[in-house]
């Protein structure tokens, strides 16, 4: 045996929603609801209905249909009442389309007590809904609530759900703003439909406009300060993104290899390049960003940045060592010499133009000036040469073959 009548429950629920207003208009006028009197079912049917009801309560669900079905209602107030039971019955079995046919037939009848048919033409709505009969459930919300007049947040944002899907998007955002107007408190799910929507019509100043309003009101929502930092990002004002992902970050709100960068992009980009490599190092180290070629990459370009060239050469180095990149082992050198470590620097340009390199005279000519600055003269005269074999290092590089040759003329060095 049940404990409750699950008929009772479900009609209860498809009468309930959120904060219910009734408007001042409507008041002055009794309602449709309240003008619509119950009815008993007719002798006919009744007894049809009362054995059909205590199979229910007794968990014999098909036994109840099967009932049912064998109801002779005469009249139409009867067929709707047995058409509303079928409808809920089918519901509970998870058989929408019948359930749906049913409650069609119920709620068209439009004869129902008032109660009942609220309750009816709501979960006939819910259903058409929930099946994405999008187009059909609307005006039913909008004649529940003419119905019973109440104007109810929920219905509204179970219409702005249906116009989402239509891709309705100016009606979304009526709706929307209907529906907030309504709330006793503020909803989220409306906010973030009317973002949706502004979004979809590429309105992204008034999406930043809805997110401003949004993450004061759910201030512990990580997602939505990373939204808003987005949507900056969108419109190019980049002061209040960097504001917006520090202030996310500094809350533990970045949880992300994604937003990390972003961040640190953003840091490097408004002049400070050394917090955002050691904050990208940091979560490097942690594990959130993955240790690859390009996360070295994009490290090493932050500390190149900065003028912390070994820093920057070093991880240029790893960048190239994991995929064996020409371009890359020429950044690694080319830092090498800038902070003087010419030894070094050597085996490296040597290294890129062995693995290959679109421009072997540029890793020439960085060769023929870490040779130059060793004093190893006949080496750099050798790759000025080859630099000057190339277009895009050639003037450079024969600029750069006078002077070697009177270098080697003063050591007394052959060439």
């Amino acid at each position: 045996m049940r404990n409750v009548n699950k008929i009772a429950v479900l009609l209860l629920l498809s009468i309930c929603g959120g904060t219910l207003t009734v408007s001042s208009a409507m008041a002055e006028e009794k309602c449709p609801i309240d003008k619509r009197q119950s009815k008993a079912v007719g002798e006919g049917a009744a007894k049809k209905v009362q054995k059909s009801f205590e199979a229910y309560t007794n968990g014999q669900i098909d036994q109840a249909i099967a009932i049912l079905l064998e109801a002779n209602a005469k009249n139409d107030f009867d067929k709707a009442y047995v058409a509303r039971m079928l409808g809920n019955f089918y519901a509970e079995k998870g058989k929408m389309d019948t359930a749906i046919k049913y409650l069609k037939q119920a709620v068209e009848a439009d004869i129902l007590g008032g109660t009942d048919h609220a309750a009816t033409m709501r979960l006939y709505a819910d259903l058409l809904l929930q099946e994405k009969k999008f187009k059909e459930a609307i005006p039913y919300y909008y004649k529940w609530m003419d119905f019973t007049c109440k104007a109810d947040s929920q219905m509204y944002r179970r219409i702005g759900i249906a116009h989402s899907e239509l891709k309705q998007w100016d009606k979304v955002i009526e709706v929307a703003d209907k529906g907030l107007s309504l709330a006793e408190a503020p909803d989220k799910g409306l906010y973030q439909m009317k973002l949706t929507a502004y979004f979809n019509q590429k309105k992204y100043k008034n999406a930043v406009g809805v997110l401003e309003v949004m993450v004061p009101l759910f201030p512990s929502d990580g997602r939505l300060w990373v939204q808003l930092a987005q949507f900056y990002l969108m419109i190019e004002n980049y002061d209040k993104s960097l504001a917006t992902y520090d202030l996310a970050y500094r809350n533990g709100f970045l949880d992300s290899a994604g937003n990390i960068t972003r961040l640190a992009q953003l840091m490097a980009q408004k002049g400070a390049p050394y917090q955002a490599a050691k904050i990208y190092q940091k979560h490097m180290k942690s594990g959130m960003i993955a240790e690859d070629a390009k996360s070295f990459d994009i490290l090493a370009g932050f500390f190149q940045n900065a003028k912390e060239f070994k820093q920057a050469a070093e991880y240029y180095g790893k960048a190239a060592a994991i995929n064996n990149d020409g371009k890359t082992y020429l950044k690694q050198g080319r830092l090498l010499s800038l902070d003087e470590q010419y030894s070094a620097a050597i085996p490296v340009l040597e290294k890129a133009i062995a693995v290959g390199i679109d421009n072997p005279g540029e890793a020439n000519f960085e060769l023929a000036l870490a040779h130059l600055s060793l004093k190893q003269y006949k080496s750099a005269y050798n790759r000025a040469v080859l630099a000057a074999n190339d277009k895009k290092t050639e003037k450079s590089a024969k600029s750069y073959i006078s002077y070697i040759k009177e270098k080697a003329r003063m050591h007394d060095i052959a060439l």
